[in-house]
């Protein structure tokens, strides 16, 4: 039997429908034939569906606190059991993360010795070397390695190298790099993956992804034989065992020490391809000189620099003189012409020296009869040329003479055939380099002085057309290198030496010409048409010198004082030269200018880096 209990009632023939459904036919007959009385009213019909349906039977029993404290510590029990699965499943994932980081990770390495190499990683930036300990490693030289049995350290052979990382390839499990020393010596190295030991090989080759051209790695490896076009090294390569990055280099760099190296003619060939090569001007170089002496020609110009000052010492020690070191803080000007950097020196000025001229001749005075000094010359000259420096390196000489200049002519003469001969021969390695990027040809000479008279050059240049007035003037550039070509046609030789120049326009020191006073024992010396020294027979009648001195125009002192000073105490007649050292290195090598021929160069608009 249907209830009679009031219920909510739909009239629309969607909750009829919905009756039918839920209570079956019988039920929507009796509602929809039901009085009016019977409706509930509206607030009835809003009352929620659960108290709708609620049978009329006494209300459920209430639970007690207990039953009550029970299920909420059943449901918090559950929610607890929920959280610790949740973190036991988070602590399982780090785990797992944290062991394949740790697995993956490359820490640094520091070597403390090499009996306990094989507990280090074989691969991994090496510790700041802060000199804690000497591993007992051996490095060795690029240059001793070799594919063959007579080579130092051949096939088999396993070795410790230092180097920058010159170039590194690496795809899928192998790895190719090559590795640079002495700027110009190379030799490749490779990694290969191992298959037996998969996880240490990608590892390995991880990290060799990591590292940057330029940068300095220490690589242990085995020599064997190959066929390597990439490398001074041809006939063997090193298998890696270890390496580690000593000191890294930027991944961006100004420019690349490849491009650096390329000549010009290279450089100009390659503007009309789909890849033409970058031009790295002067500035951009000069700005990061340290990376542009990289490049194997520029750093091979250094090491000739520094063989040419060796030649020079050998030369004149050979020859009996002594070197001697003299002030570059002096009172005043030692150079008249020429430009001059002052400086506060305790409240006066003192300037810094044009050269040792002064000080050298001194040193005649003091029975130091033959001397020489390299040491830097500094010139405040506004001279933005391709062959001039604001600071240069003075290859400067004096000595005693008996009757002529021309005895000293005759020992520079001979200094220079030591260095030209010696040059060729004994760093023919260097040479070689620099003339892949700079073309030239070995300076030719004679076996004795070829010396001009001022005379015999005024002849040759007025033959060149040149209007040389009333021939006291000194030398342009355009004339003193059609003077040498002429002198090279001539005479066959790069390397000359004009004397007699005119008084009026060398420095108050020279002895003048005993013939005729317009003239003096001076002289210059030139290779491949460009000046290279300048030297003369030195005033050394301390009356003459005064004269001179007044008759243009100087001012006497204290400087000058105590040089005139030295001559009055007895001094030997003597002469010598002053030659730049970059000058020589620049037209030598057949370079476009001479900062080239400067580690780091000084002209009216660079006194950095």
């Amino acid at each position: 039997m249907v209830s009679t209990t009031p219920m909510l009632l739909f009239l629309s023939s969607a909750g009829v429908r919905r009756a039918v459904g839920r209570f079956g036919p019988s039920v929507a007959t009796a509602f929809l034939n039901a009085p009016t009385s019977t409706v509930m009213p509206m607030a009835t019909r809003q009352q929620p569906l659960s108290t709708r349906f609620m049978s009329t039977d006494a209300p459920a029993e209430e639970k007690t606190e207990e039953e009550k404290a029970a299920i909420k510590a059943q449901r918090e029990a559950r929610k607890a059991e929920k959280e610790r699965k949740k973190a036991e499943k988070a602590a399982k994932k780090a785990a797992k993360a944290a062991a394949e980081e740790a697995a993956n990770r490359i820490d640094d390495v520091t070597y403390l010795s090499a009996s306990e190499q094989e507990s280090y990683e074989p691969m991994g930036d090496m510790s700041v070397v802060m000199s804690r300990s000497r591993s007992g490693r051996e490095f060795v030289n690029v240059g001793d390695i070799g594919g063959s049995d007579d080579a130092k350290y051949g096939p088999g052979k396993t070795v410790w190298l230092r180097g920058r990382l010159n170039s590194i390839r690496v795809k899928g499990g192998s790895c190719f790099l090559v590795l640079r020393q002495n700027s110009f010596d190379t030799v490749q190295a490779c990694f290969f993956k191992d298959e037996e030991n998969p996880d240490q090989s990608a590892k390995m080759i991880k990290y060799l992804k990591t590292l940057t051209t330029e940068s300095m790695v220490d690589l242990e490896g085995t020599v064997t034989t190959a066929d390597v076009r990439s490398a001074s090294i041809q006939d063997a390569e090193l298998v890696i065992k270890r390496i580690h990055s000593v000191s890294k280099a930027d991944a961006m760099l100004p420019f690349l020490v490849e491009d650096a190296a390329r000549s010009e003619k290279e450089v100009e060939e390659s503007q009309d391809t789909d890849r033409p090569f970058p031009r790295l001007g002067q500035e951009l170089r000069l700005d990061h000189r340290w990376l542009d002496l990289r490049a194997p020609a520029n750093n091979a110009i250094m090491r000739v620099q520094s063989a040419i000052c060796q030649l020079f010492r050998e030369s004149l020690y050979s020859q009996g003189f002594v070197e001697i070191h003299t002030p570059k803080l002096i009172a005043g000007e030692s150079e008249s012409g020429a430009g001059v950097f002052t400086t506060d020196y305790f409240g006066t000025t003192a300037c810094l020296a044009q050269s040792p001229q002064l000080y050298k001749q001194m040193a005649i005075s003091s029975d130091l009869d033959r001397v020489f000094e390299i040491g830097p010359v500094f010139r405040a000259e506004n001279s933005n040329t391709r062959r001039h420096l604001c600071e240069f390196t003075g290859l400067d000489l004096e000595m005693a003479i008996n009757e002529h200049y021309m005895e000293t002519l005759e020992v520079v003469h001979n200094m220079f055939k030591h260095i030209f001969e010696n040059l060729e021969t004994r760093w023919a390695k260097e040479l070689e380099v620099i003339r892949t990027q700079y073309e030239s040809e070995p300076v030719t000479f004679t076996d004795e002085p070829c010396v001009l008279h001022w005379p015999e050059a005024m002849e040759i240049l007025k033959e060149k057309e040149f209007d040389m007035g009333d021939e006291l003037g000194d030398l342009t550039g355009a004339q003193e290198l059609a003077l040498g070509a002429a002198v090279k046609e001539k005479y066959g030789t790069d390397f000359f030496m004009l004397d007699k120049y005119p008084s009026n326009i060398r420095p108050f020191y020279t002895m003048p010409d005993p013939a005729d006073a317009r003239f003096s024992n001076s002289y210059d010396m030139f290779i491949r048409g460009q000046e290279i020294c300048s030297g003369a027979q030195r005033c050394h009648d301390p009356e003459l010198v005064t004269e001179i001195i007044n008759q243009k125009g100087i001012e006497i002192g204290d400087g000058l004082k105590s040089y005139i000073e030295s001559f009055r105490h007895g001094v030997s007649p003597h002469a010598g030269a002053g030659i730049g050292l970059e000058r020589v290195v620049f037209l030598y090598l057949g370079l476009d200018n001479v900062r080239k021929a400067s580690m780091f160069p000084r002209d009216p608009n660079r006194c950095t880096p």
